[in-house]
């Protein structure tokens, strides 16, 4: 069966293939386009298949606050290049659109095969990493923020109040958490041999100064808290100065804000996502 340009022109709008791919195909299926559109795409998923173990090392992160929850979609890729794609951002949102439809809280079979016809017209490995879902409690206020380089994120709720004030305060620290990228929430949620593990550092090398080992060991004991105190400041977020105000710990400017709002606020979530981990 013979076939014309404008098949060939139908075909690769239907299919997103190369122009000798449609040319091809068409000659295979005797002119039949829903039979060559049928073929590329086998061909293609088996294309896709033999990418599949190509490190995906790169993409964005999506996030949307619907009120009572926020959905976060990590999409990856193999380069930055697709990160960017049109495509490839529409696919994002478009995922997260099916995440909140099905209520779905985690990676699904829908989301992997809403990525096949992408994969196959890109021809580039691609992973459905992560669909995660954060509530919101009633009467509270939630935030997010994603960095420019749409590979870094995080989400904030904060109890007590929905006040303008602590709608920018749960945005910045969201901010807050974006750049400096704290392991933990609080100290309290700091693993118990994460904190030998660092005792055990800090000790060795204050043993290795002769001035310290001569030290009495009650001496010594109180500047191996102390060191490991700095340390969980720096690795907490509630103990952390805060970004926009370094004389104030993230705690005290929460305590700050609640005054200013008239209530009692705690945060629920201070989360942060990077693309990958």
């Amino acid at each position: 069966m013979a076939f014309t340009a404008s098949d060939i022109k139908n075909l690769r709008e239907m299919t997103g293939a190369g122009m000798m791919e449609c040319k091809k195909a068409l000659t295979e299926c005797d002119g039949n386009i829903d039979e060559a559109a049928k073929y590329l795409k086998e061909k293609g998923l088996a294309a896709a298949a033999k990418r599949a173990d190509r490190a995906t090392a790169e993409g964005r992160l999506f996030i949307r606050n619907t009120g009572d929850k926020v959905y976060v979609v990590e999409l990856t890729c193999e380069t930055d290049f697709v990160a960017k794609n049109a495509d490839f951002i529409a696919l994002g949102e478009k995922m997260l659109d099916v995440t909140i439809e099905k209520g779905y809280t985690k990676v699904e079979e829908e989301h992997t095969k809403m990525l096949e016809p992408l994969k196959v017209s890109i021809r580039e490995n691609m992973n459905v990493a992560k669909v995660e879902v954060i509530d919101v409690p009633a009467g509270c206020t939630a935030s997010f923020y994603i960095h420019s380089d749409n590979k870094t994120g995080a989400v904030v709720v904060i109890s007590g109040s929905q006040a303008d004030v602590v709608k920018t305060f749960a945005y910045d620290c969201c901010l807050h958490i974006a750049a400096f990228t704290p392991a933990y929430t609080s100290k309290k949620d700091v693993p118990q041999s994460y904190i030998d593990e660092q005792k055990e550092i800090f000790k060795a090398q204050m043993d290795q100064d002769e001035k310290m080992a001569a030290k009495p060991e009650n001496v010594k004991e109180g500047i191996l808290q102390g060191k490991i105190n700095k340390h969980l400041a720096e690795i907490c977020f509630e103990d952390q100065m805060f970004v926009k105000d370094d004389k104030k710990t993230v705690t005290a400017k929460l305590a700050e804000v609640g005054k200013e709002a008239g209530a009692t606020l705690a945060f629920v979530t201070a989360k942060l996502f990077v693309l990958g981990k």
